[in-house]
């Protein structure tokens, strides 16, 4: 059976990693969590004091970039793969709400942008490939056979966040969780390098009110028309 590539953008907190997984799982297929890159740079940059509440050294950050190296290692345990920087397993660390203060604007940086996408579309050259994030289908792979991009309201993006949150023993509050996914909707959509915006020929899913079953169907369908096109 031929192989595509499925590129899932969308808002942050819509779901894109646990939607990626299971059909990465259900066709057999590599998964690669954009978002982990993009948070394992972030968590690089605070641990060297690069970046704060107060303050962004860009420049700093661009001048180590060289030092930074990113490996995915699929843990049996968990059914995943999980996030490695210099060798050290960060996946706990990089979904912190501290870390998702600071990731839109990491990612804003065209030097750390141009990295990370190399990297992405070497893993995707073989094909056979869910990568989720924000740039997938209008950058790093435009011509995926299948696209999507997913969206719900901040309201319940924001609830749902705040649940994962708690349940991972995390002290937030949920005005906090909001504002953090409301702002990252705004620096996300206005950066001036690759803003989330919809690729063209994406197919939407708006999963405000959509259960995880009926979601996953309903993708894992157009995978497998897609697949069955190709």
């Amino acid at each position: 059976m031929k192989k595509i590539i499925i590129a899932i953008d969308g808002f942050s907190s819509t779901g894109k990693s646990t939607i990626a997984k299971q059909l990465a799982t259900a066709l057999a297929y590599i998964y690669v969590d954009t978002g982990a890159m993009y948070r394992a740079v972030t968590l690089y940059a605070m641990r060297k004091g690069f970046i704060d509440e107060h303050h962004f050294e860009v420049n700093d950050l661009v001048a180590a970039l060289d030092e930074i190296h990113l490996s995915f290692t699929y843990n049996e345990k968990v059914g995943f793969a999980e996030m490695y920087l210099n060798g050290e397993n960060v996946e706990k660390e990089i979904r912190t709400l501290q870390v998702s203060d600071y990731v839109s604007k990491v990612a804003a940086v065209p030097e750390v942008r141009y990295q990370l996408v190399k990297q992405q579309q070497q893993m995707g050259k073989e094909k056979g490939i869910v990568m989720d994030g924000r740039d997938i289908g209008t950058v790093v792979f435009p011509n995926a056979e299948l696209k999507i991009f997913m969206t719900a309201s901040p309201e319940k993006r924001a609830i749902r966040r705040y649940k994962e949150l708690i349940d991972k023993g995390d002290d937030v509050k949920y005005e906090d969780v909001l504002r953090n996914v409301q702002n990252r909707d705004y620096i996300d959509s206005h950066r001036e390098d690759s803003p989330l915006r919809k690729a063209e020929g994406a197919v939407t899913i708006d999963n405000s009110d959509m259960g995880l079953k009926e979601q996953f169907e309903r993708i894992l369908s157009l995978a497998q028309r897609t697949i069955d096109a190709a």
